[in-house]
């Protein structure tokens, strides 16, 4: 059993250089895995076009999905739109709907707009325009590529309005094994367990308390019943070893 795929490219120098936090890599992690779509891959890159290029070919190549925040504002820096339209062999056109969108949104402001903010409704030819609902520019999908904001509340805007027309697949099950004894104790044990349910995924997370430790077990996978005997044969093995272990939640 598989799932869709998908990668996400978060585009910005502001974020390589730790001016800015990323935080949509995160949220879009936990929103995939609701729709049964398996995050792959998470890439931060520069505001280099050769680069965007290369990543966004090699991405959307390789993932039922591609998703990119950041880079579509009216700056010059901003470079997502040119950059994965030429990654298309696309050309860029302003787009009537997008400008009517941002003329609607600044009518009646203080704000003027100039050519500069109207560069925001430059839209690869071909694609179609995704809604952002907190600033009026658009957002746009071309091929299996979804280009939106890097700002968090326009990017999830954004996201919740395309998620209702992507693919499903199946919701992973993951349940969480607590071991009172440190990994290097289990180690063989997980190493069994992942070599027998090939199908679940087993992760080691150990965690320290003031006066104690242990490893915190994380088993995923897409067939509930198989996820579930790996955990509980787990816990068997782990106490047969004299180590305490909590039941799977």
């Amino acid at each position: 059993m598989a799932n869709l795929t998908a990668a996400i490219c978060v585009i910005g120098d502001e974020i390589l250089s730790g001016r800015t936090k990323d935080k949509n890599i995160g949220w879009l992690a936990d929103q995939l895995t609701e729709l049964g779509i398996q995050l792959t891959e998470a890439r931060i890159i520069a505001d280099v076009k050769e680069i965007i290029i290369r990543h966004i070919t090699d991405l959307s190549d390789s993932n039922d999905y591609v998703f990119t925040s950041g880079g579509i504002g009216p700056t010059h820096d901003d470079i997502t739109t040119e950059s994965v339209a030429q990654a298309f062999g696309v050309s860029v056109e302003r787009n009537r709907e997008a400008l009517q969108r941002l003329e609607q949104h600044y009518k009646g402001t203080d704000i003027v707009l100039n050519e500069v903010r109207k560069k925001m409704a430059d839209i690869p030819n071909g694609a179609t325009l995704i809604d952002n609902p907190v600033s009026a520019a658009p957002g746009f999908c071309l091929k299996n590529v979804y280009v939106m904001a890097g700002v968090p509340s326009i990017m999830q805007s954004m996201f919740d309005g395309i998620a209702p027309s992507l693919k499903k697949g199946t919701i992973p099950t993951r349940l969480t094994v607590q071991c009172q004894t440190g990994e290097g104790n289990v180690a063989h044990i997980l190493e069994q367990i992942s070599y027998k349910y090939e199908r679940v995924s087993v992760g080691s997370y150990p965690w320290f308390k003031p006066g104690q430790f242990g490893t915190a077990v994380v088993l995923t996978g897409l067939e509930k019943n198989t996820v579930v005997k790996a955990a509980s044969e787990l816990c068997v093995l782990v106490r047969q070893s004299g180590y305490e272990a909590e039941d799977a939640v």
